[in-house]
């Protein structure tokens, strides 16, 4: 898949939602909250500032993100769901443990 997000836009493929509680309760499909964690796999380049100038993106492909629970817009590549938002969306970067 070739996909160039404009502006500050960012592709990300959501993480899957927990199928098991910590204590070990299985969830059923009705009662899953959608991910608000997920890798990033495309990003524009930016938008401009006041001067004209382009402001470079925080995050690169292959991160992993948190994200605004309604910020994403979802859509579908051949069979894949992914999901797109601005990087002001983007709170932040999750980093080893």
């Amino acid at each position: 898949m070739k996909l160039k997000p404009l502006g500050d836009r960012v592709v990300v493929k959501a993480s899957e939602a927990e199928q098991q509680t910590k204590s070990g309760l299985f969830i059923p499909d009705t009662a899953k909250e959608k991910p608000q964690k997920g890798s990033v796999v495309a990003v524009g380049e930016g938008k401009f500032d006041d001067k004209g100038q382009r402001v470079p993106m925080d995050v690169k492909v292959g991160d992993v993100v948190i994200y605004g629970k309604y910020s994403a817009q979802e859509f579908k590549i051949d069979g894949d769901e992914y999901l797109i938002l601005r990087g002001d969306d983007i709170y932040a970067i999750v980093t080893g443990k």
